[in-house]
C-alpha cells in the first residue's frame, strides 16, 4: 500500500482478534451470536462499541490506541427522541504522535435542544503540498503539527424541524518544518507558518426532517453556520469569517435500498488567511480517496451520492460517487472538479439506532505523472 493510502487510513478494527484472545470459548460463542443476531433490541437501552486502533504510516510509525462510541436516549419512553452519541478516540505512535479526540452529539427530551461539542489534542506529522487545486506530489513537504481545539455548539428547536443556535470555540496551532527548504519555507504566499491561535463565536440555522440522525432512509437535512474570529481575541493580525453550508436528502427506492445525496460548501474569508485555516479537500466523510490537505484553498465545494443497501439488520453495502474542488476567491470553475468513487461495507453494532462501523475504499483522480489517489477508511457512523 502506498504511503498516501497509509496516511489516509483511519482506524483498523481488530475486534475478532481481541475477543478471541481475551474471552473464554463459551463467552466467545455467546458474544458472537449476539453480535450477528438479526433481532432488533426495542428496549432502547444504551449501547457501547469499543474500537481498538492499529495503524502505520511513514510519518507516524506504528500507531496504537483505543476508541469507542457510546449511544443513549435522554428519554427512553419517547420513541421520537433522537439518540445522543458520545465518541472517543485516543492513540499514540512509535514516532511520538498522539491524538485525543472527544465528541458529543446530544438531543435532549422532546428534541428541544441539540448540543454538540468537540475537544481535540493532537501532535500530528503530515504532508503539505502547497495551496490550490493543482498541487504536485513532487512538492511534498513534511510538517509536524500541534493542535488544540475546543468547540461548543447549542441549538434550540423554535418551530418544528428547525434549530437555531450559537457556538463558541478556541483553536491553537504550532508547526515544525521538516522539509529542509521545501515549498513550505520558500513559498511567500503561505501565511501563518508559525501557527497561532484564535477565538471565535458563531450562529447556526438548520432544518431537519430526517427519520433518523444516524441512518436516515428518508427526509431532508440542511444546515448553515457562520463563525467570526475577531483580531482582538487572537494572536494573529487578521479577522476571519467562516461559512459552512450542508444539505442532504434521502429517498427509499425499495425495501432496504436508500439513495442519499449530499452537498457541502465551506469558505474562509480574511486577509492573508493562515494555511491551517483554509478548507481542505478529502477525509472519511467527503471526497473519500484523497489525502486530507493535498488540496486546500479559500473555498471548498463538494457533492456526493450514495446508494445504501442494508440486506440484513446487521450488515449493509454502499456504492458512492462524487466530485469537488478547492478554489481561490473568484476562481471557481466546474471544469476542474475532481472525481471520487468507491464502495464499502457496514456492520450495524446497534441495529435499532442505526449505528454502524463503516469500511470504505475511495478512488480519486490520477494526476499527470503520479499514481492514482486512493484511500481506505474504517470509521464509526455514516459518512452523511
Amino acid at each position: 500500500i502506498s504511503s498516501s493510502t497509509f496516511a489516509a487510513m483511519k482506524n483498523i478494527t481488530l475486534l475478532t482478534i481481541l475477543f478471541s484472545i481475551t474471552l473464554p470459548s463459551f463467552a466467545q460463542k455467546k458474544l458472537i451470536k449476539k453480535m450477528l443476531s438479526n433481532e432488533i433490541d426495542t428496549t432502547r437501552r444504551p449501547s457501547f462499541m469499543p474500537i481498538p486502533v492499529l495503524g502505520y504510516s511513514q510519518e507516524t510509525g506504528f500507531e496504537f490506541g483505543l476508541g469507542g462510541l457510546f449511544s443513549m436516549y435522554m428519554d427512553r419512553k419517547d420513541t421520537l427522541n433522537r439518540s445522543s452519541n458520545f465518541s472517543l478516540m485516543s492513540s499514540v505512535s512509535t514516532k511520538k504522535q498522539y491524538n485525543f479526540t472527544l465528541r458529543n452529539d446530544i438531543y435532549t427530551r422532546q428534541n428541544k435542544f441539540h448540543l454538540m461539542g468537540e475537544l481535540i489534542f493532537r501532535r500530528n506529522p503530515f504532508n503539505f503540498y502547497g495551496i490550490g487545486n493543482k498541487t504536485h506530489h513532487a512538492d511534498e513537504n513534511k510538517l509536524l503539527e500541534k493542535q488544540f481545539k475546543i468547540l461548543l455548539e447549542a441549538e434550540k428547536s423554535l418551530i418544528p424541524y428547525t434549530y437555531t443556535g450559537v457556538s463558541i470555540g478556541y483553536e491553537n496551532y504550532s508547526y515544525t518544518d521538516r522539509g529542509n527548504g521545501g515549498i513550505f519555507a520558500t513559498n511567500p504566499n503561505i501565511h501563518g507558518k508559525n501557527g497561532g491561535d484564535l477565538v471565535y463565536i458563531g450562529a447556526s440555522q438548520s432544518y431537519d426532517t430526517r427519520n433518523s440522525n444516524n441512518y436516515p432512509t428518508k427526509g431532508f437535512f440542511g444546515r448553515v453556520t457562520y463563525q467570526f474570529a475577531p483580531q482582538v481575541f487572537s494572536s494573529n493580525e487578521f479577522n476571519t469569517s467562516q461559512i459552512k453550508v450542508t444539505v442532504s436528502n434521502f429517498w427509499p427506492l425499495a425495501n432496504r435500498l436508500v439513495l442519499g445525496v449530499n452537498g457541502f460548501y465551506h469558505t474562509v474569508q480574511s486577509k492573508n488567511t493562515p494555511f491551517y485555516l483554509l478548507p481542505q479537500l478529502g477525509n472519511d466523510e467527503m471526497m473519500r480517496g484523497y489525502y486530507r490537505g493535498r488540496y486546500r484553498d479559500e473555498n471548498l465545494i463538494t457533492a456526493q451520492t450514495e446508494l445504501r443497501y442494508r440486506f440484513t439488520n446487521r450488515f449493509g453495502l454502499v456504492a458512492f460517487a462524487g466530485a469537488g474542488r478547492v478554489f481561490a476567491n473568484g476562481d471557481f470553475s466546474l471544469k476542474y472538479l475532481k472525481p471520487t468513487y468507491g464502495g464499502g461495507g457496514r456492520y450495524f453494532f446497534d441495529p435499532a439506532k442505526g449505528l454502524s462501523v463503516r469500511l470504505d475504499y475511495g478512488i480519486g483522480e490520477k494526476p499527470p505523472h503520479e499514481k492514482r489517489q486512493s484511500g481506505f477508511y474504517i470509521s464509526l457512523a455514516e459518512a452523511f
